[in-house]
């Protein structure tokens, strides 16, 4: 049997429910080199003459074994993992890859997530509510942010919406910032980039309402307002106020 990447990445996939990194495949390959090596040379250090049989056995080996390369770059692995996408996708298979910040593996279509769920018995997925998604946007685009960075933003108590992901592990604890009181800081998490299928927070679409620095400003602006804030303190303009 040729070796194929294709096939080997094929199989490692279906075999593993953890994502499969390019360096995984990589540091397998290597392993499996050493391992073939080690064989060898116990055989060669064996007092007895190898039979017909098992010296054709050896040549059949080392065949194979000249096909495995010693090496396989990050693109040649790229290149197979796009070829066991398109191949699902052209067979509209149950499965579909997904490509995380940990690596790649391959999940159930959410066509089918329903069938899954009632053979495990498990219950309806808890959506998150509309104060949590806000909150959840306002760290990822913002973190590290503290709590009344995102009370600021949002212009209510944000202590539910921080606890509900906090439980669903969405965003963590990630420090204090150096500030007085030195306030709790909050960043989103991997799960949180495999929630929203992307490889790392840089992916996530840019905003072209607000630039940092902006927010920063409106932010420290509204922090030395007391009580409600204005139309003006939130950047309305001249014509909404008046209207």
């Amino acid at each position: 049997m040729e070796f194929s990447l294709k096939r080997t990445l094929k199989a490692l996939l279906y075999s593993t429910s953890e994502p499969l990194s390019i360096r995984d495949v990589q540091s397998l390959i290597s392993r499996y080199h050493n391992e073939v090596d080690i064989h060898r040379k116990t055989a060669n250090d064996q007092d007895s003459v190898a039979s017909d049989n098992e010296g054709e056995r050896q040549r059949w080996m080392q065949e194979l074994i000249n096909q495995v390369p010693s090496l396989v770059t990050a693109t040649q692995i790229r290149a197979a993992i796009q070829e066991i996408q398109e191949d699902l996708e052209e067979r509209k298979e149950v499965y579909q890859m997904q490509e995380g910040p940990n690596g790649y593996r391959l999940v159930i279509a959410p066509a089918y997530s329903v069938w899954i769920r009632l053979l495990r018995n498990e219950t309806k997925p808890l959506r998150l509510s509309s104060a949590s998604m806000e909150t959840v946007a306002i760290v990822a685009y913002r973190q590290p942010a503290t709590r009344s960075e995102i009370e600021a933003i949002r212009g209510v108590s944000s202590d539910s919406a921080l606890n509900t992901l906090m439980e669903h592990e969405l965003v963590y604890v990630t420090g204090r910032a150096d500030l007085p009181g030195r306030p709790i800081q909050y960043s989103t998490t991997e799960r949180f980039l495999e929630f929203c299928g992307l490889r790392s927070i840089e992916e996530l679409p840019a905003s072209d309402v607000l630039t940092p620095n902006e927010i920063t400003e409106w932010i420290r602006k509204a922090s030395r307002v007391e009580g409600e804030l204005g139309d003006a303190d939130v950047g309305l303009p001249e014509a909404a106020r008046d209207a």
